[in-house]
């Protein structure tokens, strides 16, 4: 399990972008004759006029209806679809002391319509980053961070981890960070004194925890489905963890689908949030070879030698003794079930990839994390909402999520209807966040210039 660990901190080798555009607050954007998907339900409103005032969604009605400024800046929405932007859950940025390496990963995301991140990494430079993106210095997405990981590296007592929650909140990070290699005292410190905090937690399920102590506990997200394989895996209890593999990637052949309905009853009625990162799954623990991702176009916005670390890491993951097609095969089998019975029995998915991580690329992985879902039997509209209203009940933000009046304007317009065919959320056209629009010709020529350095 700490191989993830070691991995995210490999990968944090990326470059600088450029300047964003000038804010458009002085006037409004109008998008005429655009179809919207709503996302308030699994419905369509075809040939509407949307207009943008300061940030907020002013006016929607249909087109010919609705007046705007002479002086609106007007995007044709003919043939297009305007759909709330999306949210990354589990997102990285590195940590650097110079701006432009983060900087760069932000548009990373916001290029690829990903309007709010969760970055699941944090430190004191985020919290900088943070504040300049909230005041518009920084072009980016909604920011929240957690502090530095709760790991078993870096906390060796109860009385280090309950230090390091009071540290945390009181420096303002959003959400603990928990890794692996926590033991059963240390976890419930770590616990305890985050409820007292009213600081949540997420992440990893350490092997000496469980997922169901992580259950009762409370987290506020679980992510990468970390801990569900042990969990419903017949005689786990005399396995040692470096028996079971990355994400019980050893022993999920025979893992047993009865056991299933008591965790998602458990995972439901505790309320706890799902990020499945299923991206992660489907490309490190797949049974298919390194080069099968190494061709992927989008490497080119990534450092070389984090792509190359990449390679080492998925070739010792397929070299590894315990590792057979079979075997993989079954993992990507059963975390797609595990996606499709969250969905099914009413727990809460949150859309995240984990990305920068092993053949995952800011934005773009979002982008395939999606169809991932819908692969594992979700529809459109369900692998939509886990990046949108999901995505804004967790949050609690009311006024985001759905496009209505006077929501928040962050908004995708794309080429085709994502309703229909999941893959028409990578035709993008242009981004709105806030109240800046970034068009397609400016998203392209930004990423010309990270592919450049």
């Amino acid at each position: 399990m700490k191989r993830i660990w070691i991995v995210v901190c490999l990968m944090l080798g990326l470059k600088a972008s450029g300047q964003g555009l000038a804010s458009n607050a002085d006037r409004e954007i109008v998008f005429t004759a655009v179809n919207v998907v709503p996302m308030d339900g699994e419905r369509l409103l075809r040939n509407q006029t949307v207009v943008v005032k300061e940030g907020r969604i002013a006016e929607i009605g249909s087109q010919g209806k609705v007046r705007y400024a002479g002086n609106a800046l007007v995007i044709d929405g003919k043939g297009r679809y305007l759909v709330p932007g999306w949210a990354e859950m589990h997102a990285h940025v590195p940590t650097s002391d110079r701006p432009g390496p983060m900087e760069e990963v932000l548009f990373l995301y916001l290029a690829n319509g990903i309007t709010t991140i969760r970055g699941m990494l944090g430190s004191p430079r985020h919290l900088e980053l943070r504040s300049r993106v909230r005041s518009g210095e920084v072009l980016g997405p909604h920011f929240y961070t957690t502090g530095p990981s709760f790991s078993g590296q870096s906390v060796k007592s109860a009385e280090r981890g309950i230090e390091m929650v009071k540290q945390q909140k009181a420096a303002g990070y959003d959400y603990l960070k928990l890794h692996p290699g926590l033991s059963r005292e240390i976890f419930d410190a770590i616990a305890s004194t985050a409820r007292q905090e009213g600081i949540p937690f997420a992440g990893h399920v350490s092997f000496g925890v469980g997922v169901w102590r992580a259950i009762e506990a409370g987290y506020s997200s679980i992510d990468h489905l970390d801990g569900f394989v042990e969990a419903i895996t017949p005689g786990i209890d005399t396995l040692a963890e470096r028996e079971t593999g990355l994400f019980g990637a050893w022993i999920a052949e025979r893992a047993d689908l009865t056991r299933l309905p008591a965790l998602m009853k458990a995972l439901k009625d505790k309320k706890i949030w799902v990020v499945p990162t299923q991206a992660l799954g489907e490309r490190w623990l797949s049974p298919e070879p390194a080069g099968r991702f190494a061709a992927d176009p989008h490497l080119k916005y990534m450092d070389p030698q984090v792509v190359r670390s990449w390679i080492n890491t998925k070739n010792n993951y397929n070299n590894h003794p315990d590792f057979s097609p079979r075997k993989a095969e079954a993992l990507v089998k059963l975390r797609r079930k595990l996606v499709y019975e969250c969905q099914k029995n009413g727990v809460g998915l949150l859309l995240g990839c984990d990305a920068p991580q092993v053949f995952n690329v800011p934005g773009f992985s979002t982008q395939l994390e999606m169809g991932y879902l819908v692969e594992a039997g979700l529809t459109p509209y369900e692998a939509l909402s886990t990046g949108t209203v999901n995505v804004a009940r967790y949050l609690g933000k009311k006024d985001s999520g759905v496009i209505k009046k006077g929501n928040v304007s962050d908004l995708v317009l794309l080429a085709g209807n994502p309703l229909e065919d999941i893959g028409q959320t990578r035709n993008i056209e242009g981004v709105m966040i806030g109240t800046r629009w970034l068009p397609a010709d400016y998203i392209r020529a930004e990423l010309r210039k990270i592919e450049k350095k």
